[in-house]
């Protein structure tokens, strides 16, 4: 057999991962090999886009800290039977709804309507020339962004993508 001994396995002993001890538990150990611990000091997450909503209104986040956090946020917007935004004529400008959160959407057109979910990123690259939008029009810190506001958002975004 050319130097191989098949019974040799059953002879070895092999060592047995070391063990470590678990954050919290006064000599507790248990055997954590091969699993990922969490990180001891996680990243705080982004606020929501209702609670970058809350914090503009109040003056608490300045347009650009607002701008990054909508850019990355999901919003939901009510729509119709054919493709695109639903606009609210009448009004000084045309504006379209849009919400937060579904709860918010719920609570301004109701349990059974029809909606799309898109990128603050994308309304802006999607939302028709002229029109504003309107985030939370039934909500506690409702915010009007006329078409000119628009139109300085889409800049400030074209600022930051391409310099």
């Amino acid at each position: 057999m050319y130097g191989y001994d098949p019974n040799a396995g059953a002879q070895q002993q092999y060592a047995q991962p070391p063990q470590q001890p678990q954050p919290g538990g006064y000599g507790q150990q248990q055997d954590t090999y091969g699993q990922q611990q969490p990180p001891l000091y996680p990243e705080p997450s982004p606020p929501s886009l209702a609670e970058a909503v809350r914090a503009f209104t109040t003056g608490q986040f300045t347009s650009d800290d607002f701008q990054q956090i909508f850019a990355a946020s999901k919003v939901y917007c009510p729509r119709g039977d054919t493709p695109g935004f639903l606009a609210l004529h009448n009004t000084q400008q045309p504006v379209i709804p849009m919400f937060t959160s579904l709860k918010e959407l719920r609570r301004y057109a109701g349990k059974d309507s029809k909606y799309f979910v898109i990128t603050g990123a994308e309304v802006l690259d999607l939302l028709p020339t002229g029109y504003g939008f309107v985030l939370d029009m039934e909500g506690e810190h409702r915010i009007v962004f006329d078409a000119k506001a628009v139109e300085e958002m889409v800049e400030y975004a074209m600022r930051r993508m391409y310099g």
